[in-house]
C-alpha cells in the first residue's frame, strides 16, 4: 500500500512540474523572442538545479521534510520540471563527497552519451 501512496505522490508532483515547466519555458522563450538559442529549456535547467540545490540544502540542514514530502518535490515536482537538476544535485553531492573523477565521469557520460542517444534516435527514424 505504501508503495502505491508514494506513486501517487510522484506521479502528481510530476504532473505539477510539468505544467510549470511548459507554462515557466513558454514564457521565457517568448520573453527572450530568441528562435536560435533555446532558452526556455536552459530557464527550466538552471531554475530547477537553483530550486533542487536550496531545498537539498534546506533537508539536509533542517530534517524538517518528511519523506513523502521529499517524494513529492524531488522526484515528482522537480523530475517533472527537469531531471536536470536531479543531475546538477547528484554531481554537486559526488563533489562535496570528493569524488572529483566520479563527478566528471557523470558529468561527460551523461552529456556524450545523451547527445549520442539522441543523434542515434533521431537517425534511427529515417528507417520506420
Amino acid at each position: 500500500m505504501q508503495l502505491f501512496k508514494n506513486i501517487v505522490l510522484v506521479g502528481m508532483g510530476g504532473f505539477a512540474g510539468s505544467v510549470l515547466r511548459y507554462l515557466v519555458s513558454g514564457w521565457s522563450q517568448g520573453w527572450m523572442k530568441s528562435a536560435v538559442f533555446p532558452i526556455g529549456t536552459a530557464t527550466v535547467n538552471i531554475l530547477g538545479c537553483l530550486l533542487i540545490g536550496l531545498l537539498g540544502g534546506w533537508v539536509e540542514n533542517t530534517q524538517l521534510f518528511a519523506p513523502q514530502l521529499r517524494l513529492f518535490l524531488f522526484l515528482g515536482v522537480l523530475g517533472g520540471f527537469t531531471t536536470f537538476s536531479t543531475f546538477g544535485y547528484e554531481t554537486m553531492a559526488m563533489v562535496r563527497d570528493g569524488e572529483l573523477l566520479l563527478a566528471f565521469a557523470n558529468v561527460a557520460g551523461q552529456l556524450i552519451f545523451g547527445f549520442a542517444a539522441v543523434v542515434i534516435g533521431y537517425n534511427s527514424t529515417r528507417f520506420i
